[in-house]
């Protein structure tokens, strides 16, 4: 199969802001930028991995060709983290349960396990509360995030989301939160 390059990024985004700034009012960010480099060196410092692959041209509704496209970086994040399975989850504008969606992941949680997540396409907000901070992170197609295992965050994928993201897990349990039961969520902007 031949694959074509997608030459186009859309921009990636990392705003900081210190987690006691938690009036919508008087919030204003601590750090900001759009360059990928720059994103990456700020979360290293703080043990999250960030990284931008080179995107292809892929049917996103054919799991198995958007497995084959990626299938060389893959290999290597399951065989570094010790990943056990892989999927693709997929959402496309104007689905009906979007609000519930989004409700399932928009609250302070933290996993047993890392959580990891590459974009083919689409966007998403990662918001890791890490020590006296929180780090958003609008992660576009071609990025990959490995939110470390018992880091609190929440993440948004906007009232009208479209996404589609391969998904790496520990277990075969997959995804399974547990509520830090803080409103700090709520407190912070989001993707929309």
């Amino acid at each position: 199969m031949q694959l074509q390059y997608l030459q186009e990024k859309p921009m990636s985004e990392l705003t900081i802001f210190n987690d006691s700034d938690i009036q919508a009012d008087t919030q204003s960010s601590i750090f900001n930028s759009t360059d990928s480099l720059e994103i990456k060196e700020q979360l290293h410092k703080v043990g999250v991995t960030f990284e931008t692959w080179d995107t292809y041209q892929v049917d996103v509704n054919n799991t198995d060709a958007v497995l084959y496209a990626y299938k060389a970086d893959l290999d290597r994040i399951q065989g570094s983290g010790g990943y056990q399975t892989v999927d693709v989850i997929s959402l496309d504008k104007g689905n009906p349960n979007a609000a519930m969606m989004r409700a399932k992941f928009l609250f302070e949680h933290q996993h047993s396990e890392d959580e990891v997540r590459f974009f083919v396409k689409g966007e998403g907000l990662f918001c890791l509360h890490i020590g006296e901070k929180v780090f958003q992170v609008l992660c576009t197609q071609g990025d990959l995030i490995c939110v470390p295992a018992n880091t609190k965050h929440w993440f948004d994928m906007g009232s009208d989301p479209m996404f589609t993201a391969i998904r790496f897990f520990n277990n075969e349990a997959g995804w399974v939160a547990n509520s830090t039961e803080s409103d700090i969520a709520t407190k912070f902007p989001l993707l929309d």
